[in-house]
């Protein structure tokens, strides 16, 4: 960065850090990530310009202007020459870009973010459980069954049962051979899966019903009945995520 875009602090500005970030650009990008999806400045609505920007964040035009392109690459806001920068719609807005997915389920008051992530990722992990019943290998069959047999074992230990539990439905995936639908499941619980919405509070009992659906899942797989295993993994994560929603809001999104 160049002595010209370290602009001093204008009088009255309020950066929202308390220290200055390293990459000015992509914590300027980060605040109106959450301040867009937040409804601070509604679809529709122009952007502040440049100055009052650069006077808000404390930064040089160069700044913001890096920082308005990440959000136009994120598809939250659209630029015009000579109309300035308006924000989209949220039907435009990328759900995959980490920050997005971040600021939607954290700013949402219910569980509809939450609820269309599970649907999409029983979606695409039931398709490659499909898959993997076909492919699968004795390593692959020995491998889901130590995972199992391990989290019988790891039902009292939560944080060691999440682990398993994540390592196997990821051996899944990798035997599926699917690197995108793989890719897009992780991206997607990489922002859920330390929050308590998503994980909710484990306990035994929970633990225990969950292996039963593993165990189901596992044993499809090695008797290489590929229609059983994508409905055991399709009511597996279901029923799953519907223990840890505790009964909250409507469930109707979930409905097949």
């Amino acid at each position: 960065m160049t002595a010209s875009d370290q602009a001093p602090a204008t009088a009255g500005a309020a950066p929202p850090w308390a220290r200055r970030p390293a990459n000015l650009a992509s914590a300027v990008a980060a605040e109106l990530v959450a301040r867009i999806v937040g409804g601070a400045h509604p679809p529709g609505s122009p952007l502040p310009t440049e100055p009052v920007l650069c006077e808000t964040f404390s930064v040089s035009r160069t700044v913001v202007r890096e920082a308005v392109k990440m959000l136009q690459e994120k598809g939250l806001v659209q630029v015009r020459q000579g109309s300035g920068t308006t924000v989209t719609q949220p039907a435009l807005w990328n759900l995959l870009d980490e920050l997005v997915l971040a600021a939607t389920i954290g700013q949402e008051d219910g569980l509809a973010a939450l609820d269309d992530l599970v649907v999409t990722r029983r979606l695409l992990e039931s398709d490659m459980a499909f898959v993997a019943a076909r492919l699968a290998d004795d390593d692959v069959v020995d491998r889901l069954r130590a995972l199992v047999d391990r989290m019988d074992e790891l039902v009292d230990d939560h944080v060691a049962y999440a682990e398993h539990d994540r390592a196997f439905h990821d051996l899944v995936m990798q035997t599926s051979g699917n690197r995108i639908a793989r890719a897009v499941v992780r991206a997607l619980e990489s922002q859920v899966v330390n929050t308590v919405r998503y994980m909710g509070h484990p306990y035994r009992e929970q633990c225990v019903a969950s292996n039963r659906g593993h165990r189901r899942i596992y044993e499809t797989i090695a008797a290489h009945r590929s229609e059983q295993a994508s409905e055991a993994m399709f009511t597996h994560i279901t029923e799953a995520w519907l223990v840890r929603r505790e009964g909250r809001g409507d469930a109707t999104r979930l409905a097949r």
